[in-house]
């Protein structure tokens, strides 16, 4: 099959990743996919996308908001590649929009799919009964709740809302341990247990809530040292919460880290912690699919498809003693850590990783082409 996958995002993010991993994986099973990302974003959006393995990579204007010269022409091309597709899939409402009218134009249109990302109710105004009850064939989502918001809608027929959590690199993140090179740069004591957080800093990511955790360890007397990798607007506050609890010793910046497989490979413990649904969770499956032992908040996805005390330890968002609970748990056995961690990476490999989730794909890609 051909397949677009079209995404407007200006910078590196969710749905950027998932329309990436999903060329990649297509290509992997000889599908041609092409990735058509928003002109301008070579550095922001592209380069993250060659560096993911996508072999093909087009630009429309894609430019936000009501556009109408560009929106014109970003509708005559993706006309013209319409042509030669078999499907289109898009991921935000600027291509979808875009997609849905070049498909008007068309005698024959192309089957057009698209996933949501993020929890937000749709609104059941008359644009989008159009838009998603007429001109969409298929809704996929990245996690059940948001396939219940657009089932809730009334906008999409059930059976045409379809959940694919999952889509880490499964080649790239396999079951691992070896912390000695994260130890030595940051002079880290051999007793002490490396936890991890991979995350940009925002305040939903819930980096507040994990200080909060680590005071209460080391109030404790616990050895752990805490790794932060990511960066965002709330780096300065979680510092500035770490210097005031007195944890500067025990608590690491990595700052935007290339080799992320590489980091996991390091950690003793991995903690998932948003304060609330955060969509796809990517660092949640990596940490999966790399064999750790999670600790993850009970919130969206991480509800679905863990199962407490089988595949991680489960708590409620936003509870920093139920959070430290959790991690004390984990310093103190570590062979529960090994069975969370090999439990993690079943479960992601066999279901979770992107070729799992673009094998999925493909099945719902070729009913509609039958149908």
């Amino acid at each position: 099959m051909k397949i677009l996958q079209v995404v407007s995002c200006r910078g590196w993010s969710s749905d950027a990743y998932w329309a990436t991993r999903m060329c990649s994986e297509l290509d992997r099973t000889g599908h041609e996919a092409t990735l058509v990302c928003r002109r301008g974003t070579e550095e922001r959006v592209i380069s993250r996308a060659r560096a993911e393995g996508v072999k093909r990579i087009e630009t429309l204007s894609l430019r936000s908001g009501l556009r109408p010269w560009a929106d014109l022409d970003d509708i005559r091309s993706l006309r013209a590649r319409l042509e030669s597709a078999d499907i289109v899939h898009v991921h935000r409402g600027k291509e979808h929009w875009l997609a849905a009218l070049a498909n008007r134009l068309r005698a024959r249109p192309t089957p057009l799919v698209r996933t949501r990302h993020i929890v937000q109710p749709l609104q059941p105004h008359a644009l989008n009964r159009w838009l998603y009850g007429h001109a969409t064939d298929l809704m996929i989502t990245v996690s059940e709740a948001i396939a219940r918001q657009c089932r809730a809608a009334g906008l999409v027929s059930p059976h045409r809302v379809i959940a694919l959590p999952g889509g880490a690199d499964g080649e790239r993140f396999q079951p691992a341990s070896d912390s000695t090179a994260l130890r030595q740069r940051l002079g880290i004591d051999e007793e002490a247990a490396v936890i991890g957080v991979l995350s940009g800093f925002r305040v939903m990511k819930g980096h507040g809530l994990v200080v909060e955790a680590a005071t209460r360890l080391a109030s404790e007397r616990r050895p752990f040292h805490l790794v932060f990798a990511g960066q965002g607007p709330f780096e300065a506050a979680i510092r500035q919460a770490v210097e005031k609890a007195g944890l500067s010793e025990r608590v690491s910046f990595l700052g935007f880290v290339q080799d992320t497989a590489g980091l996991l490979a390091a950690l003793d413990i991995a903690l998932y912690a948003p304060l609330e649904s955060d969509g796809m969770s990517r660092a949640l499956f990596e940490y999966l699919a790399a064999g750790r032992a999670v600790v993850a908040s009970r919130v969206g996805v991480a509800a679905e498809v863990l199962t407490d005390g089988r595949d991680a330890l489960l708590v409620p968002g936003g509870d920093a003693p139920e959070l430290a609970a959790a991690m004390a748990r984990l310093l103190e056995r570590p062979t529960l850590r090994a069975e969370l961690g090999q439990a993690a990476a079943r479960l992601a490999h066999g279901r979770l990783t992107g070729a799992r989730v673009a094998e999925r794909l493909v099945e719902h890609y070729r009913g509609l082409l039958a149908g």
